[in-house]
């Protein structure tokens, strides 16, 4: 049995698109399971695919990231401000405090209020508003 290479390089790309870190695809006898940092398949029939793949497909790099990481402390949806329409918690360049609210991260019906870990001033905001996040994902990076 051969493995379409385009099916992997699609499930790898939808792990960059959806900012996902772990996607699984089966069909019939067939499991690809395909995770940021690596790629597994498991099949009765195939058992040495990922011998036979790209480089490339295989390690997705990540972005490098300096200064100050600020992570979500929880699983849930990030947003920036209070409530729709309201003035943003934190914007580029903008000088915060440890302690202040960095994001909101809402995960089963509940607001959690994300706060600073130290002072700086913020270089980047890693996630869009309404965005998944998972535990321990960057959300802001500071100087």
């Amino acid at each position: 049995m051969k493995i379409n290479k385009k099916i992997i390089k699609e499930l790898s790309d939808y792990l960059d698109e959806f900012n996902l870190t772990e996607l699984e695809y089966t069909e019939k006898d067939t499991k690809i399971k395909v995770s940021k940092n690596n790629i597994s398949v498991n099949s009765q029939n195939i058992p040495n695919l990922r011998n036979n793949l790209t480089q490339d497909s295989i390690n997705k790099k990540d972005e490098v990231k300096t200064g100050i990481e600020i992570t979500s402390p929880i699983i849930g949806t990030a947003y920036h401000a209070p409530e729709p329409g309201a003035k943003k918690f934190v914007e580029i360049g903008k000088k915060i405090k440890k302690g202040d609210t960095v994001m909101i991260v809402e995960a089963m019906k509940t607001m959690n209020h994300v706060p600073s870990t130290s002072d700086g001033i913020v270089k980047k905001i890693c996630v869009e508003d309404g965005q998944p996040v998972e535990f321990g994902q960057t959300i802001i990076i500071l100087e």
